[in-house]
């Protein structure tokens, strides 16, 4: 058995019941074989292979807070700190029912990879709680906030790790726990980013995911001969991420007809009305049955249906696993040229491996949504230097750093014999620097 092998059934053993973590060692593993195989025995005897799939530290506490009604309750919460070989921690908070230690495993081994693409340095960890904001006052959010980073803040800091927010963790949830780091270590440290302007945040940080994914798209289809200008769009979600990418898909000269959310998905043949879309999610915080209220003549269907809607281009931009195989069938039937991930994760190992054989651009997570942390580390470079640059400046920087990703790992994919599969690419220029990293610093 090889070295890649053994170290996948090992970590599978070692960590049952997490399925989404199985799913990207196996993806990442294995396409990172041939740098492996090239000095298997130097870097077995190093178990360089173990210390990069074992977390650096999981930290697992309770969080109690009181609800409106005086009634105690306990949630859990967690961060994973994975790998700080090239940088501090760097990865998001996520508030959702099924946030688990798997699930945030899979995150933070993935965010170890995304982070090194962006070329700057800052390590991978992920961290968040089963906690759900949906249908909670203002006042229990705090509450929860407040308890979360009073366990939080032992773990975290501007050298040490700095969360951002994700799922369920917007701006008022990082206002609340900022507030609260605060008050418990006296410190005005860049601890958390996504911070509101007032006090250190970084304009273009709420688009960056979503601008970033569409500077990726746009480089990744040049390079394949590919203009976007004229491309009909399909996106999945109505958050962050799938706001700002229809919004830049627009600004490229692209027609995004479709968003969704946890309910039903909206079809709009003239394209979504993104000022309705932020109305609703951003200032109404409703569902997109409100949707057919600015738009009499689009489709609103209940469940999931996004991908079945002809378009030139796939954009997932909402949850791991949304796109599976069956899916990946009816792109491909329908004439689809590229898919690029905005989600973490959101499409199976099958319905990956289904459209890069017939030969889809296929853009993984780890590089398309770099964006939000890239822009989130310049949020920490401006905080330390006690400077906020303009909208275009971070932008620009952005617009950039996504480039060079396309760039960086079509040349690795090329230097692999592995010319076109962008995973590969992905998976080896993040983790050659990770590398070098780890064996100049020791058996640490």
């Amino acid at each position: 058995m090889s070295y890649v092998d053994e170290v996948i059934a090992r970590v599978k053993e070692k960590n049952p019941g997490q399925p989404e973590f199985h799913q990207t060692i196996d993806e990442v593993l294995e396409s990172l074989r041939p740098v492996i195989e090239r000095d298997e025995e130097k870097y077995k005897k190093m178990a360089l292979l173990e210390r990069l799939t074992e977390p650096e530290r999981q930290v697992k506490f309770r969080v109690p807070w009181v609800d409106d009604n005086g009634q105690v309750q306990v949630n859990c919460g967690y961060r994973v700190q994975f790998n700080s070989a090239i940088g501090p921690y760097k990865g998001g908070l996520r508030f959702h029912p099924s946030v688990n230690i798997g699930i945030l495993k899979f995150l933070g081994f993935e965010q170890i990879f995304k982070n090194s693409l962006t070329g700057l340095p800052i390590g991978g960890g992920k961290g968040g709680s089963d906690f759900d904001p949906k249908g909670k006052s203002d006042m229990e959010v705090m509450r929860f906030c407040q308890s979360f980073m009073t366990e939080l803040f032992r773990h975290v800091g501007a050298d040490t790790d700095v969360p951002a927010g994700d799922i369920g963790v917007g701006g008022r949830e990082i206002g609340y726990m900022y507030g609260q780091y605060k008050r418990l270590t006296n410190k005005y440290e860049s601890v958390l980013t996504g911070k509101g302007l007032s006090y250190g945040g970084s304009l273009a940080r709420t688009q960056a995911t979503g601008y970033g994914l569409l500077y990726f798209t746009r480089a990744l289809l040049k390079l394949n001969g590919i203009d976007i200008a004229g491309k009909t769009v399909i996106v999945s979600g109505s958050g962050n991420v799938a706001t700002y990418a229809i919004e830049k898909a627009y600004q490229m000269g692209a027609k995004p007809v479709t968003c969704s959310d946890s309910n039903g998905w909206v079809y709009d043949p003239e394209g979504i009305d993104l000022e309705a879309l932020k109305e609703i999610k951003e200032v109404n915080r409703a569902r997109l049955t409100e949707y057919k209220k600015y738009r009499p003549d689009s489709e609103y269907h209940e469940g999931k249906g996004v991908w079945t809607v002809k378009a030139d281009i796939a954009l997932p931009c909402a949850t791991q696993n949304e796109l599976d195989l069956d899916d990946a069938k009816t792109l491909v039937a329908n004439g689809v040229v590229a898919v690029c991930e905005g989600a973490n994760m959101p499409s199976t190992l099958e319905a990956t491996k289904y459209l890069q054989e017939n030969k889809i651009v296929f853009g993984p997570a780890k590089a398309a949504n770099a964006g939000g942390v890239a822009t989130s580390a310049l949020e920490m470079s401006q905080n330390a230097e006690r400077l906020s640059w303009t909208f275009e400046e971070v932008d620009e920087k952005l617009c950039g750093i996504m480039e060079n990703i396309v760039a960086n790992i079509d040349a690795a994919a090329k230097e692999y014999g592995m010319d076109g599969d962008y995973v590969a690419g992905a998976n080896i220029a993040g983790f050659k620097k990770v590398l070098d990293a780890m064996e100049a610093q020791g058996i640490v």
